[in-house]
């Protein structure tokens, strides 16, 4: 979004500045932004106006655009963000590694096809390397192969693991909460993966058995 709106920003700009004698303030820039991003999207299936309003956190890193937000606001951004992440009622964080492959390769849902009864997919491999047998894969984020091996979790149930397995669940929920400008999708935040799709996840990077952790 911050990319797609600096776009946007510099479009708006030109077209201002061919039609002013006057170079734009700040404000009108921001102000014929947001009328190029008004008129260019529409509501449509399960795609809404809504994607469009920026929360406090969306907001602070579109704002820095290029440049890192400073060290204090990155705290208070990570803090407040921490705070949304929701642990399931019933204490189990761990599901079905195969149902999170499933869930890892599929990059469908959101879309103006798509309707919100459609199971959304989690999209892994479009940034991350995950298991040996993908040959195809993103590399905005790190890879993720040998995910909990790495970190020695053997048993998610062991209390040792603890620390893990409560981390990655809170950066599957809401990445914010631990990098600040994250781009990774903030899954159970923002609705885009249900508590037992995230279960089915956070197995397929902790479970031993994983064809993340062989």
């Amino acid at each position: 979004m911050k990319k797609v709106t600096s776009k946007l920003s510099a479009i708006a700009a030109a077209a201002l500045v061919a039609g002013c004698a006057v170079t734009p303030s700040a404000q009108d820039v921001e102000l014929a932004t947001a009328q190029v991003m008004k008129s260019s999207f529409r509501a449509q299936g399960d795609a809404k106006l809504d994607r469009l309003v920026l929360d406090a956190s969306n907001q602070a890193c579109s704002d820095a655009q290029d440049k890192s937000v400073d060290e204090k606001l990155a705290k208070a951004i990570e803090e407040a963000n921490l705070k949304t992440v929701k642990f399931p009622a019933d204490g189990k964080l761990i599901g079905n590694w195969a149902e999170g492959e499933k869930i890892a390769q599929n990059g469908r849902g959101l879309t103006w096809t798509d309707n919100a009864t459609t199971a959304n997919g989690g999209g892994c491999y479009n940034c991350h390397q995950i298991s040996k047998a993908e040959l195809s894969y993103g590399s905005l984020g790190p890879s993720l192969y040998n995910y909990g091996k790495l970190r020695g979790v053997t048993d998610p149930a062991n209390p040792a693991s603890k620390p893990i397995v409560d981390y990655t669940w809170g950066k599957l929920w809401n990445s914010k909460a631990y990098s600040a400008c994250s781009g990774m999708p903030r899954f159970g935040h923002a609705s885009i993966l249900t508590v037992e799709q995230i279960k089915h996840v956070m197995a397929l990077l902790l479970d031993p058995k994983s064809p993340v952790n062989q």
